[in-house]
């Protein structure tokens, strides 16, 4: 009984077996696709369009001055590492029940797996997001170098909330239909496909309570230089972060010795 102290050390010695599950998920991902990887690039081009039509052009929502497209583009780059992450792990348990059941392993690799696939899908997106940038005539400036602390916050962010959602879902198979529901609120409550100067000034308060919103601001100011990044909201989002990441990966390690009899 009692809460169990997470084994870093353990999960180094597993380090092949998490190199294997990393390389193995990759692989499957696009196997039988008339496309392949090209989904990496298309799925959120795609959606950039679709979100500057209908917010660009239809609603005439703000974009700070810069094409749609681009902004646009710059949130979804930043929305699917997060989401990706979130969903991947949240379902890793679950996917790999022959593994949980009939052989050792710290489980804490299944999810920690997911953040391989991510992270290569994240880097195709983001050298497309250069060409873009390049034939919008944006250039880069000093704030780009904090871009990898965003997107290491985003994916603390996403990794703890999955932990928790995957130790959840070996006993409450409901979890797998709440998430998705879930997951497409905070898209549309998040600055993803619109800018923060969108959200009335008296409701920004509220507004940043969301977490997603403030780091999705930062991500997008390091890219693309936009003037609603705030310092305070950051560093809100970034003690939610590191909070969400703790807490997933003790709530994680506490029910995980029910995981092969349960699941």
């Amino acid at each position: 009984s009692g809460w169990s102290a997470l084994n870093v050390r353990e999960i180094w010695q597993y380090r092949d077996l998490l190199t294997s599950l990393a390389a193995r998920d990759v692989k499957l991902r696009y196997r039988q696709t008339a496309l392949g990887a090209i989904w990496v690039v298309l799925q959120p081009l795609v959606a950039a369009f679709i979100f500057t039509f209908v917010f660009g052009k239809v609603a005439k929502l703000p974009s700070n001055g810069l094409p749609y497209l681009l902004f646009a583009y710059a949130g979804l780059l930043a929305w699917n590492a997060f989401n990706n992450t979130l969903t991947k792990s949240s379902v890793s348990l679950v996917g790999n029940s022959h593994l949980v059941t009939k052989i050792y392993f710290p489980r804490l690799i299944l999810p920690l797996a997911t953040i391989y696939s991510t992270l290569i899908d994240f880097s195709v997106a983001l050298t497309v997001m250069a060409a873009l940038m390049l034939i919008y005539g944006v250039t880069p400036h000093i704030g780009l170098l904090l871009l990898p602390l965003w997107l290491l916050l985003i994916l603390m962010l996403a990794l703890g909330f999955g932990l928790l959602a995957s130790a959840l879902m070996v006993t409450y198979r409901d979890i797998q239909h709440i998430l998705p529901v879930l997951t497409q609120f905070a898209l549309y409550a998040s600055p993803v496909a619109y800018g923060v100067t969108a959200v009335p000034v008296h409701l920004r308060p509220f507004y940043f309570l969301n977490p997603l919103a403030g780091l999705l601001e930062a991500f997008r100011w390091s890219l693309l230089g936009t003037q609603s990044f705030q310092w305070g909201y950051v560093a809100y989002s970034a003690a939610i972060a590191c909070a969400a990441f703790v807490v997933g990966a003790f709530s994680f390690k506490k029910m995980e010795r029910s995981f092969s009899d349960v699941i």
